[in-house]
């Protein structure tokens, strides 16, 4: 498989506070990876790197094998991000929203397409009501939906199960799955629920301290940390987070 996601020598620097310190790691097409690591590792800012919302100190970003710093208008068009902690504006209705997200997409035949998806993630029943009214669980849902509009090949996801009740997060989890499969999406994962974790992604990466602290599948962690789970380990590398 081709890689989707190629970083380099990637840093982040604000003032003397290094954020992001020179890590390097690539993303396999078609794959589930986590990104993890306790508050304050550096995955925001990495993630935020990705958008081209902020800009490297130094290092290179390359997706779709193209530079970030010389094709962002492109390679954002083939990839979208969802984070029930980015707002939508609250005074738009909620079929507004993702009629405006869609056009700005450029979505063919976008009023299908939000049907699709408001079916897939259980959004039908308020669209009509004004997005400041909904629940942190709904936003989520909506979040969501928004992501998927314009068929992305690249998603990245942040927390996308927080704030779900039990089952509505299980059948999202359900549905990332199923969309990976059939749609051949790479995703990039950030979540603080290790189960969830080791159920959804096929590698994860640790990041510790702005560094990478490992890197390998779920079952393959477990093992070399000597653990029964992978919430073990991350508690693990938390704590030695905190000592350092």
């Amino acid at each position: 498989m081709s890689n989707i996601i190629e970083i380099k020598n990637l840093v982040k620097k604000f003032g003397d506070f290094v954020a992001v310190d020179g890590i390097s790691f690539n993303v396999e097409e078609g794959t589930i990876t986590g990104l993890l690591g306790p508050n304050g590792a550096g995955k925001t800012t990495t993630i935020q790197m990705l958008l081209d919302i902020i800009s490297p100190t130094s290092g290179d970003i390359n997706i779709f094998g193209l530079s970030m710093a010389t094709n962002r208008q492109k390679i954002l068009s083939m990839m979208n991000f969802s984070s029930p902690y980015v707002a939508m504006p609250g005074n738009l209705k909620v079929w507004e929203n993702l009629n405006t997200f869609a056009r700005l997409y450029n979505v063919k035949d976008y009023k299908n397409k939000i049907k699709e998806l408001a079916k897939i993630f259980d959004v039908e029943s308020f669209l009509p009501k004004t997005t400041s009214q909904l629940s942190t669980g709904q936003l989520t849902r909506l979040n969501l939906t928004k992501a998927l509009l314009n068929s992305p090949k690249l998603l990245l996801l942040d927390e996308p199960t927080s704030s779900l009740d039990p089952d509505i997060a299980d059948r999202t989890r359900g549905l990332l799955k199923k969309i990976q499969k059939e749609r051949g999406v790479t995703i990039l994962y950030t979540s603080h629920n290790m189960d969830e974790v080791e159920e959804i992604c096929d590698r994860v990466i640790f990041l510790q301290n702005g560094k990478i602290k490992d890197d390998g599948t779920p079952a393959d962690l477990v093992k070399k940390y000597g653990h029964t789970d992978l919430n073990d380990v991350f508690l693990t590398i938390a704590r030695e987070e905190i000592k350092n």
